[in-house]
Order: C-alpha cells, then sequence, then structure tokens
C-alpha cells in the first residue's frame, strides 16, 4: 500500500504492508505519541511500522492521505 503524508512542512510518500484505516489510525497515533516534531515523524514512523520511504510524485495514487496538520486520515477519489 502507498501512503501519503500531508503536512504543513513536507508532503511524504511511503510504501508498507496492506492495512485497514483503523489500523494506520493506530500505527499514526503510536508514532505521533513519540514524534519530537512534524519533519522526523515519516522517519519514526516507518521504523516503528516498517514501511519505506518513496520517492515523490504527485501522479501516484495513494490508497490514504495522512494530514498531520488536522490529524485527518481520508482516501482521496481519483
Amino acid at each position: 500500500m502507498i501512503i501519503e503524508i500531508d503536512g504543513y512542512l513536507q508532503s511524504v510518500m511511503l510504501t508498507g504492508r496492506k492495512c485497514t484505516k483503523k489500523q494506520l489510525k493506530e500505527k499514526y497515533l503510536k508514532a505521533k505519541k513519540h514524534s519530537v516534531d512534524g519533519k522526523s515523524f515519516p522517519e519514526l514512523f516507518c521504523r516503528m511500522h516498517h514501511f519505506d520511504r518513496v520517492p515523490y510524485d504527485s501522479e501516484i495514487e495513494v490508497d490514504f492521505v495522512i494530514d498531520t496538520d488536522t490529524d485527518r486520515i481520508y482516501q482521496p477519489s481519483y
């Protein structure tokens, strides 16, 4: 699965094992709890949940978007 982490400072794409929206929310909240700042969040999320960072490409259709400014997780419509 591919997720986009969309934040004020950066947008990052990650790939990892497929999970439900509920599972992704749990992973997000766990990583957020241990994150010092928004800029280091993607790397922490990757380490904690075995995801890998991939080069950002706005043309890639992602499974979920995590908006770190609003804590919202959603499936974009294409």
